[in-house]
């Protein structure tokens, strides 16, 4: 069942890359993903011009807030996701790139798609399948089936099933088969 308070994810997967691709060279740049520490925690804020509560979503026990950030430039963070291991797949709570990788005069692309790809990882690695649900916007829904194959379960629910996260994880993790 859906929250009331649900808002919904409004990430746009702009392209799937194997890492992470600046949008002027074209150069792709090796990703790592980790925790985030409070140390991040004075990066991440509105004032800083990310537009969730990172410091709120870190007060929810259940949920692990990850980072992305380039291999040899880890103090800089290129994008967040909340993830919450539920019984039999991992929920998405929120995914944000860092206000530097949105819109029009974004610096890095493939940001989303590296995080969701994340959270199937995170889940074939839980023993769920790879399976990831998530509450989208309304208007976000074709573009989560079109770009990611995300099912639409019903209402605002998504889905990226088993197939789906290995292809998302053979792309962003070609090193690791599952």
């Amino acid at each position: 069942m859906i929250d009331k308070y649900e808002i919904g994810l409004d990430f746009e997967i702009d392209e799937l890359t194997n890492s992470i691709k600046n949008v002027v060279s074209g150069d792709s740049f090796p990703t790592s993903i980790s925790m985030i520490t409070q140390k991040d925690l004075k990066l991440i804020s509105k004032r800083k011009g990310w537009l969730f509560n990172w410091k709120q979503e870190l007060g929810h026990p259940e949920r692990d807030i990850f980072k992305l950030t380039i291999v040899n430039n880890q103090n800089i963070i290129q994008g967040l996701v909340s993830l919450e291991v539920k019984i039999d797949h991992v929920y998405m709570h929120l995914v944000e790139s860092a206000p530097f990788n949105k819109g029009k005069e974004k610096i890095y692309s493939g940001v989303p798609g590296n995080l969701v790809a994340f959270a199937c990882k995170l889940s074939f690695q839980r023993g769920h399948e790879g399976n990831v649900a998530f509450i989208s916007k309304t208007n976000l829904i074709n573009h989560y089936i079109k770009s990611l194959g995300a099912i639409h379960l019903g209402g605002r629910l998504m889905l990226i099933d088993t197939n789906t996260a290995l292809k998302l994880v053979n792309k962003y993790y070609s090193n690791l088969r599952l």
